[in-house]
């Protein structure tokens, strides 16, 4: 009977490990506040291993909030190749919150 060696099985578990983590994930939204009303359309980092509009809403709401801003909504999720096509748009507003 041959004798099977883990040393390959060992190579790829320290590969997986040593691999970076998720790519970083940004978010774009909308945002209000109210008397007078005023609108803004903004980019934010998104903290955590999941990367969807659901965990983003929540980030987002809570950032915003402390400034008086009411989110409308999340417009989706993105990694950081789409940041510099929306850095003009968000303004001061870019990866503010």
């Amino acid at each position: 009977m041959r004798k099977r060696s883990f040393f390959p099985a060992v190579l790829v578990l320290s590969a997986l490990l040593a691999a970076p983590a998720s790519a970083a994930c940004y978010a774009d939204y909308k945002a209000k506040r109210d008397d007078p009303l005023r609108l803004h359309y903004g980019t934010a980092r998104i903290d955590g291993a999941t990367c969807n509009t659901t965990v983003a809403e929540a980030q987002i709401r809570d950032r915003i909030a402390r400034d008086g801003w009411t989110l409308l909504n999340v417009l989706g999720v993105f990694d950081e190749s789409g940041l510099a096509q929306r850095k003009d748009s968000a303004g001061q507003y870019h990866l503010r919150y």
